[in-house]
């Protein structure tokens, strides 16, 4: 999903690597994350050793060459979708994250870094039997969204990134300026 992002300063983790020039289609997650299992991030995230490799292990991502972010593969295409949005759909049970080919190739690394890990929440979210897309809810006070953006935004303060670079995070093209602010406040990030 597109973002009207400005390039976000700050610096991932160190040992998070991207595998920048991947080509189209489906591959597993580390492949295009080396080593991402490894960090401490990924042992915050899951807790038990052996359910984060499997995770970790059976997770793929599919580079595609639309103007997207990063999404997770839905099992059929959600209620109300449509417009830009063409969803990649991947058979049930299976767990995989979409990529837009130009965000892997040049976003910023600390984007990147916490958009895999978003998503990784998503996936652990769906495992436990939550709707990702409940239409119930706007976008920036979805359980689902509040929660994965929740843990993104803790990692990142880890790493002593400012609330100005979360601020444009986390403004999405996809939301208006009363659901941002609703965000920030959800995540407990200041306006200004």
């Amino acid at each position: 999903m597109p973002r009207s992002r400005a390039a976000t300063p700050g610096e991932p983790p160190a040992g998070f690597r991207i595998s920048r020039d991947l080509p189209l289609g489906r591959h597993p997650l580390l492949a295009a994350f080396p080593d991402l299992d490894q960090l401490p991030t990924a042992s915050r995230l899951v807790v038990d050793e052996v359910a984060r490799t499997k995770l970790f292990d059976a997770t793929c991502v599919e580079i595609v060459d639309q103007d997207a972010w990063m999404y997770v593969s839905p099992w059929k295409v959600p209620p109300g979708a449509g417009g830009q949005w063409k969803p990649v759909v991947t058979p049930e049970g299976a767990d995989c994250i979409v990529i837009g080919e130009s965000h892997l190739r040049e976003s910023p690394p600390l984007t990147l870094f916490m958009d895999i890990f978003h998503e990784m929440c998503h996936l652990l979210q769906r495992a436990r039997g939550l709707e990702l897309w409940d239409r119930r809810y706007n976008y920036a006070q979805r359980p689902t969204e509040v929660e994965a953006y929740q843990f993104v935004v803790d990692e990142a303060r880890r790493l002593k990134v400012g609330d100005a670079v979360l601020r444009d995070y986390l403004k999405v093209e996809w939301i208006d300026d009363t659901e941002f602010h609703q965000l920030l406040d959800a995540v407990g990030v200041p306006a200004e």
